[in-house]
């Protein structure tokens, strides 16, 4: 029997049907996602409901055995501190505040950008997708840092504008949000603009020119057929940056201000200088639970419209 006669009889058994190369490559995204998201979150979580001393602990003395029942043990006050201590739900709100201001700059930037691009010439768009994947070329941390340089009072800009006689001293710029937000949106204007390019690269041009043939002007052909037909890749890029911006570290760490407090930044305050692991999980759950859960919301909701339709 050859091979393929073998993994065919194979297949028709009950337990081997599912193999399949459609289900393969189904299963493999799930692993991956099972592997790398879900089994550190339960980690994370189960670290979360323990004292600091268990948490190394695989079960975290979480369930005990007395008199033949199985007990739960379950530890929520970090949660409940976390409501009523005001550092942790305005940190909060800073977060999702700074992270939608710089949501709402890169969509406005990137938008005109993306357009640009998926209406250039063919031969063009390899060069203008380098120039946006150019920045990835350079380390992160040395492109942020490069920020300060150019920020600084007497940094690249304040110097030229005082040559070019448009102030009279240098203006303060550095370690507040105007500099926060220029660094979230330098740092993450690629991840709006990619998804755009690629949603607006195959709409067919076929409706713009039917909109202009029934009279429609310029403008009304873009907000009435392009910005409805590219919705999904607004949505995907708004998500590329919006999630890691509400968690970002290293920019408020090195462009902010005491006014630019950001959750990332409280979470290594309590994972390093506080120690306290069952507090910081506490946070990051809450963290994650902000963004997941009114994005699975929004994608029932979505569904539900689309299912409508």
């Amino acid at each position: 029997m050859t091979s393929k006669r073998l993994l065919q009889s194979l297949r028709n058994l009950p337990t081997f049907k599912w193999l399949s190369g459609r289900n393969f490559v189904i299963a493999v995204p799930y692993a991956w996602l099972t592997m790398a998201f879900l089994v550190p979150f339960l980690i994370v979580l189960r670290i979360s409901f323990t004292e600091m001393e268990n948490a190394g602990n695989p079960f975290g003395h979480l369930f005990s055995y007395v008199d033949g029942a199985v007990l739960l043990k379950v530890k929520i006050s970090n949660y409940l501190f976390i409501t009523q201590d005001d550092l942790y739900v305005l940190t909060y709100l800073s977060s999702l505040k700074f992270a939608a201001i710089t949501t709402a700059l890169c969509l406005f930037i990137g938008y005109p950008f993306a357009y640009f691009m998926a209406r250039a010439k063919a031969t063009l768009r390899p060069v203008l997708m380098m120039l946006v994947m150019l920045p990835f070329w350079t380390s992160f941390l040395l492109r942020i840092y490069a920020w300060k340089g150019i920020l600084a009072n007497h940094g690249i800009l304040n110097d030229l504008l005082i040559k070019l006689g448009l102030i009279a001293e240098p203006l303060h710029m550095m370690n507040t949000q105007f500099s926060l937000i220029i660094g979230m949106v330098y740092a993450y204007l690629p991840f709006m603009i990619l998804p755009l390019y690629a949603n607006l690269v195959k709409m067919d041009v076929r409706f713009l020119e039917a909109a202009a043939d029934l009279g429609a002007t310029p403008l009304q052909t873009f907000w009435r057929i392009t910005v409805p037909l590219s919705k999904s890749g607004i949505i995907a890029g708004s998500m590329l940056v919006f999630i890691p911006a509400v968690g970002e570290y290293v920019i408020p760490e090195l462009l902010g201000g005491p006014e630019t407090l950001m959750i990332g930044h409280v979470l290594w305050d309590e994972f390093f200088t506080n120690n306290d692991w069952p507090m910081a999980s506490s946070v990051t759950v809450v963290v994650i639970l902000l963004i997941l859960v009114p994005m699975a919301i929004f994608n029932k909701y979505k569904a539900d419209q689309e299912g409508r339709a």
